[in-house]
């Protein structure tokens, strides 16, 4: 049996083997179970794991294996499948292609505006490839500006969203989105165009005269390679989508693993990638059901003990803790956790990705390198103050061990 088989049953026994109802509770279990128990937040929609770290014995369970809307904590198996799959130093391209020839300083046909999802791509990156542009001895454009984004579907949202939340927590989904698809003070409708348009302007600054506008398309299978940029590194892509919990970075995440993996550039194809990765590394798969990566669903679910499972088999894998660890925020420090858990003992100890929406509040992750932690709490709707307030008392107690 090789070794990480041998874990993931060690992991999974541990789990199976919750304090029988009614059995004596030792002092850390009655402690944390006291934490839980605040006005608004119904215990029967409630489900949280404590577990040693070292060991992968189970501290404390309350309904770990029921189904629960996770919010934000969706990002967390989202983070593991992508540097599972992808790696930490995995980058993103956008690429500009010609169709048509160069003569002299003349390009005579019209330049694609390629992306490949990045979800960081801005101005400055169009500077940068309208430079390259330059560089290559065009200064003149005859035709216009394609933008592509092919390399996804064009769904802007995903299953289970409110309508509220396109534009407002999300701007439309795009594998070629510029300044997360703001153009001013507004966030456009249609992001390609909107870039494409971009690009245009970034070349006339850059001294390419471009003739034609700016439109939508595809790339030919006949096109000539013109300019390239990356992306940063997956790490750091995760590390700002988890401290800030963004939601587009997750959905454009998720289309990337369908895309790279299946090649099939969905949420749905993502879906199933971030479905299968857990089930290989043995996480209990019972419940869980992932439709979108930012956790803005209503049709997600996760149970504790899937989200202990993921928290501990990500620490335990050396090629994916040092950017999932590094992406969480740090309790009274920074991202959603900066005005959170601000005194000691857990300020600065607890690493834990939050999540709140009117229907769900999560708080998950790791206290110093001693505990794996999970609260998963509904309602409708669910007081987010008192539910924080419990996932703080339930992270306070287990920091002061």
């Amino acid at each position: 049996m090789t070794r990480r088989r041998f874990a993931v049953l060690l992991v999974l026994a541990a789990l199976a083997s919750p304090v029988a109802a009614g059995a004596q509770q030792t002092p850390l279990q009655a402690s944390l179970a006291k934490a839980l128990r605040v006005p608004h937040v119904a215990p029967a929609r409630s489900g949280a794991v404590a577990m040693d770290l070292a060991t992968g014995s189970v501290l404390f369970t309350q309904n770990q294996a029921l189904p629960l809307a996770p919010a934000s904590n969706e990002k967390l198996p989202l983070s593991y499948a992508a540097l599972s799959n992808l790696g930490a130093s995995y980058r993103i391209e956008t690429d500009v292609f010609g169709e048509g020839s160069q003569d002299a300083t003349s390009f005579d046909g019209t330049l694609v505006l390629k992306g490949g999802g990045d979800p960081t791509l801005s101005t400055a990156g169009l500077r940068a490839l309208a430079g390259q542009v330059r560089a290559a001895g065009i200064r003149h454009v005859t035709g216009g500006i394609v933008g592509d984004e092919s390399y996804f579907d064009t769904r802007r949202t995903v299953a289970g969203w409110k309508p509220s939340f396109y534009i407002q927590e999300s701007p439309p989904l795009s594998a070629l989105a510029v300044d997360r698809a703001r153009v001013g003070r507004y966030v456009t409708r249609t992001p390609a165009l909107a870039a494409a348009t971009a690009f245009r302007t970034a070349l006339r600054a850059a001294g390419v005269v471009v003739d034609g506008g700016a439109s939508v398309g595809r790339v030919d299978d006949f096109s000539i390679p013109l300019a390239q940029i990356e992306s940063p590194t997956l790490a750091s892509i995760i590390r700002y989508m988890d401290k800030e919990s963004d939601n587009f970075t997750a959905e454009l995440l998720l289309k990337q693993l369908g895309a790279v993996v299946l090649e099939r550039g969905t949420s749905a194809g993502g879906a199933s990638v971030v479905m299968q990765t857990l089930a290989e590394a043995g996480v209990p798969m019972t419940g869980v059901r992932i439709v979108d990566g930012s956790g803005l669903s209503r049709l997600d679910r996760l149970t504790a003990n899937a989200v202990a499972a993921v928290l501990r088999f990500a620490w335990n894998d050396p090629a994916v803790r040092p950017a999932f660890v590094a992406a969480l925020p740090v309790a009274g420090v920074n991202g959603t956790l900066h005005d959170r858990l601000r005194t000691p003992p857990a300020r600065g100890r607890v690493l834990a990705k939050t999540g709140t929406t009117s229907d769900a509040s999560a708080l998950s992750g790791y206290v110093s390198t001693r505990f794996v932690f999970t609260v998963l709490q509904n309602g409708h709707p669910l007081q987010y103050w008192w539910a924080r307030r419990a996932q703080d008392r339930f992270v306070q107690v287990l920091a002061g061990q």
